[in-house]
């Protein structure tokens, strides 16, 4: 890990500036789900992973109560998580199909995955201060993913918060539209582009599918060169 980085990850796991979400984590700690009743939570901030010379940034909105929130890291021990790092290892950005735990081996190349939301909200709506806390250290991810070339938005949610945060930081009036695979190319010359997220929901109801995310992959692979 980039020594920048492993610094800006202590931090943010020893971050308390949102006391309502530092009481949700322990919360949700405390009260574990039935099947998870014998494991140990992270019950902290998760912080992003992955290769520091990555090319290709997948974010989520934020970690997932049961998920990320248990094993420490993002996209991890859910079925969220499950369906995204199969369809990864499809396309050749991960070395394995699966993401259970911070010890099981997986690694990604040229991608880096982390949340706008270091911690899981209630309901999984977070407040505008939550996410203007947040938010500057998603600004010192990217400024440190140095080679970044395209970031890639699992969801609404976190597509439209991602713009926000654009929107603010470089004064932009343009309107940025949702759609799946849409590109927008940024004053960063970065390209966002926006993704249905893998959620079992979305799988489910056959919104996104594994072909679809695939494609949708290989094609951040071409954009950013990869």
């Amino acid at each position: 890990m980039d020594i920048r980085l492993n610094s800006l990850n202590k931090t943010i796991i020893k971050c308390e500036k949102c006391p309502r979400l530092v009481k949700f984590v322990k919360k949700v700690s405390s009260t574990k789900r039935k099947q998870n009743l014998n494991d140990s939570y992270w019950g902290k901030p998760v912080t992003g992973f992955g290769d520091i010379d990555a090319k290709i940034l997948i974010l989520g909105l934020a970690p997932a109560a049961h998920g990320g929130t248990r094993t420490g890291r993002a996209f991890t021990g859910d079925k969220s998580g499950e369906f995204l790092f199969k369809c990864l290892y499809e396309a050749k950005i991960a070395n394995q199909p699966i993401s259970e735990n911070i010890n099981d081996g997986l690694k990604l190349d040229n991608a880096y995955v982390t949340n706008i939301l270091k911690c899981v909200p209630p309901d999984d709506k977070p407040l505008n201060n939550e996410l203007n806390n947040c938010s500057k250290y998603f600004n010192i991810e990217i400024s440190n993913l140095k080679k970044l070339k395209v970031i890639v938005t699992l969801g609404k949610v976190a597509f439209d918060n991602c713009i926000k945060l654009y929107k603010n930081k470089y004064e932009l009036n343009k309107k940025y539209n949702f759609k799946h695979g849409k590109s927008y190319l940024m004053p960063d010359n970065i390209n966002i582009i926006s993704s249905y997220h893998p959620s079992p929901r979305n799988v489910n109801t056959k919104l996104v599918s594994s072909k679809m995310m695939v494609d949708l992959f290989q094609k951040v692979k071409r954009i950013s060169k990869v």
